[in-house]
């Protein structure tokens, strides 16, 4: 079996007011497959004092678990920003992994003051809100976009792991006149199943954790 993992999320987005209730986030699902594990709502974590992100992040924390009956594992930041002290704060808070870094298409182990945190490859262009919302692809483009990056990245997994995330929103591919597209993309992925994992990141994240030093970039320094 080759080792890429295609892996599409549906990123729910928590926020609040200042009495630090939480209006957007739903009721507790019946069965929870993976917690939701992002967004602090409006804004940027650069323009956040140090001293007040250990709080946001524990807001949130707390939350996602009041609200999913769990922890999250992983962390997204809204915008993908971080200040200089985010990455510790949020392994000291007890994250696994994070979302944030875009900058390969394997996991990478990246080191904090208390210890290793795993970054998790997140997709900027294999993403409905970038690509349909911003770039203005149809959605046969946007579906095309998707099998051609699985294929490609399919080829290279020859010679190394690859995770191949789908960011999906339900607002943009979910609507009914998109819907079909995206599934004929989704089925071209379904047929490889024989060669390919496709899982959460949350799996993909307890599966590193097992792995030996060396195998995954940043694991003999992290």
């Amino acid at each position: 079996m080759r080792h890429l993992a295609p892996v599409a999320e549906a990123l729910p987005v928590v926020g609040g007011d200042d009495d630090g209730q939480f209006p957007r986030v739903g009721p507790r699902r019946e069965r929870v497959e993976q917690a939701a594990e992002f967004a602090i709502g409006e804004g940027d974590l650069l323009a956040v004092a140090t001293a007040h992100v250990g709080a946001l992040i524990a807001r949130v924390t707390s939350a996602i678990e009041t609200h999913e009956g769990a922890r999250p594992a992983g962390w997204m930041s809204p915008w993908l920003s971080n200040s200089a002290v985010t990455l510790d704060l949020l392994k000291e808070a007890g994250y696994r992994y994070v979302m944030d870094w875009t900058m390969d298409d394997q996991p990478v182990w990246m080191k904090t003051r208390a210890g290793r945190i795993l970054s998790m490859p997140y997709p900027i262009e294999v993403n409905d809100t970038r690509g349909v919302i911003w770039y203005h692809y149809s959605s046969q483009e946007f579906a095309d976009l998707i099998v051609d990056q699985f294929d490609e990245m399919l080829e290279q997994s020859d010679r190394q792991p690859l995770v191949c995330p789908i960011s999906l929103h339900p607002f943009v591919m979910g609507r009914p006149y998109r819907v079909r597209q995206l599934r004929r993309a989704l089925e071209h992925v379904a047929r490889h199943r024989d060669r390919v994992w496709i899982t959460r990141p949350r799996d993909i994240c307890a599966h590193i954790e097992g792995l030996p030093k060396g195998v995954v970039p940043g694991s003999d320094e992290a």
